[in-house]
């Protein structure tokens, strides 16, 4: 069976799907690998290492879509500009794609798969469980991502983090809010705390406060009665009231922040708004916000996607893509993702797409020409 790896053509995305290391474990399960001319470049991974690995290199695009049994990407199928074509135009029928897909958000994707009949594994689908714990990639970038919002937070702040006792002075310790305390917000506080700042994480679920504290993170608790979190384990959308309430709680917190970095998505749902225009009128100048849900809608009510701006003196960031901004480790850490996928459905060099597997089952939204993922089939019925 051969793996085949095109370059990404999203802008901005500077990940590529599988690394060397991966490679030559693929080849040993018994996979052939084709990977694109140039496509791990811009990770720091050059064609001669894939060559090393065992991988054979692709001069052209056309040459991955038409060759592979099961085509691996980060991004979900684009335009490509330059061929003036889509990527699901040079795949072929009943090929496998995995990668991340986002159907809730795009679901006409889906509908374009399906009309291909090309099958499709999104990895942002993948159970949120013990066994499958392995391959979820969304937690594994999310990881980055909270690393990475601190670091860019902080070039962007005139100030530094830790307390410091000079001989011209105490320097304060920045302070920091979270809003979310999923993988990204716990790993942006981490982060955060190492460098030595004061930090207060929010979240809608209150069962999450025990891991801020043991984290050193101080939690912003909004009283609540409602069940805040999903059976898979992701905060549920909040209700309006509960909306007013935590935005009356958090208002002092924001705007006595040096920086605060918000993380809080809904699948399927735009993102709810957290940090109000009213909020950044009163942070303090200089300030920095950094809206990691920047391409869902933004938890910053004046963030713009893909943008820095400055607004009342606070300037806020909406990165979109944090992950593709530390490519090495990022695309190393999806690449094993994909390796665990690949070696728990394999046998002998040969993928089963078996949908009796609860793993498999959760994260297949195409199959066969169909939609399968019910989830899916609702947003599309609505």
């Amino acid at each position: 069976m051969l793996i085949a790896v095109p370059k990404e053509i999203t802008k901005g995305e500077n990940r590529v799907a599988l690394t060397p290391e991966v490679v030559s474990k693929l080849i040993k399960k018994g996979f052939e690998v084709l990977i694109e001319k140039g496509a791990g470049l811009n990770a720091g991974i050059t064609d001669e290492q894939f060559e090393k690995a065992g991988s054979k290199i692709a001069n052209t695009t056309a040459e991955v879509f038409g060759s592979g049994d099961l085509i691996l990407k980060v991004q979900r199928p684009q335009y490509n500009d330059e061929l003036k074509k889509h990527e699901l135009e040079m795949m072929k029928e009943g090929q496998l794609l995995i990668s991340f897909m986002y159907a809730l958000h795009y679901p006409q994707d889906a509908v374009k798969c399906s009309e291909r009949k090309v099958n499709v594994i999104s990895m942002d689908m993948i159970p949120r469980t013990t066994l499958a714990q392995r391959m979820d990639a969304l937690s594994s970038q999310a990881n980055i991502a909270g690393y990475k919002s601190v670091i860019l937070s902080a070039n962007h702040l005139g100030k530094i983090f830790p307390m410091m006792m000079t001989a011209a002075g105490t320097i304060q310790p920045a302070r920091v809010v979270i809003m979310g305390a999923g993988v990204a917000g716990l790993s942006a506080l981490g982060t955060a705390k190492r460098l030595g700042a004061i930090v207060e994480v929010s979240d809608i679920r209150p069962t999450v406060k025990e891991e801020v504290e043991s984290l050193g993170g101080r939690f912003i608790e909004v009283e609540t009665t409602e069940n805040m979190q999903d059976e898979r384990g992701y905060a549920k959308q909040a209700s309006e009231e509960f909306l007013r309430k935590q935005k009356e709680v958090i208002f002092k917190h924001v705007t006595n922040a040096d920086i605060v970095i918000t993380t809080a998505l809904v699948p399927g749902k735009k993102a709810p708004i957290l940090v109000t225009e009213e909020m950044i009128k009163n942070m303090r100048p200089n300030s920095v916000v950094l809206d990691m849900a920047a391409e869902f809608g933004g938890n910053c009510e004046i963030s713009e996607n893909n943008k820095t701006v400055i607004k009342y003196g606070v300037t806020i960031i909406g990165e979109p893509n944090l992950p593709s901004l530390v490519p090495f480790h990022a695309s190393d850490m999806y690449a094993k993702n994909l390796l665990n996928l690949i070696d728990y459905t394999s046998k002998e060099g040969k993928f089963n797409h078996n949908m009796e597997d609860e793993i498999v089952k959760g994260s297949t939204i195409v199959k066969d020409g169909q939609i399968v993922n019910d989830r899916i089939k609702q947003v599309l019925n609505n």
